[in-house]
């Protein structure tokens, strides 16, 4: 799952949205670091991406990729399936997608001390809203781009868009057959930590 999967599973309080991004980029051991509600989120989001990766409909859609591009399908996997939740927004939340990306960006900006890349980029986040422009197909390729640059290989996403473009009916079904079992599991574990 990419950024706003893990925000939408997360919990809507502040921390729990801050702990949801902080995931993608604290690494390690948390260590009373941040706050427990923070720190409980992070680990929500770890729980999360390890059921994601570790569940059989996400190995039927990673398996749709051709061979040759399977080493990155998951990335472009948890961005597409960000697209999926975007666009498919009503079906999954109460609240419309504007207002829930708006309460992030403010909780982002209220944040003087964000860890990382992620003080770098959440100016970007929020003012072009990477959130909600998630459901346009077409920023999945400017996604994909900026993702690329970060990889040892920056052309190995070169394929994504135009396997996307034929995959997508059914990498569709495949989301929303898993995002409510995913739903489902994120309550779970955080009905747990409570």
């Amino acid at each position: 799952m990419n950024y706003l999967a893990h925000l939408h599973l997360g919990g809507q309080l502040p921390a729990q949205l801050l702990g949801s991004l902080y995931g993608d980029f604290v690494k390690g051991r948390l260590q009373g670091q941040f706050s427990p509600q923070i720190e409980a989120a992070i680990q929500l989001h770890r729980s999360i991406d390890r059921f994601t990766d570790s569940h059989a409909l996400v190995g039927e859609a990673l398996s749709r990729f051709s061979l040759t591009r399977r080493r990155y399908a998951g990335i472009v996997l948890d961005v597409f399936f960000d697209h999926c939740l975007a666009r498919d927004w009503a079906l999954y939340a109460d609240q419309p997608l504007e207002r829930f990306t708006a309460q992030v960006y403010g909780v982002l900006a209220a944040e003087p001390a964000l860890p990382g890349r992620l003080a770098q980029i959440a100016p970007y986040m929020a003012a072009d809203d990477w959130l909600g422009s998630y459901r346009e197909f077409a920023v999945m390729e400017q996604v994909l781009r900026g993702i690329s640059r970060r990889l040892t290989d920056p052309d190995a996403l070169g394929f994504a868009m135009q396997e996307l473009r034929v995959l997508y009916e059914p990498l569709s079904r495949d989301f929303s057959e898993f995002y409510p079992e995913l739903q489902a599991f994120a309550q779970t574990q955080q009905a747990t930590q409570n």
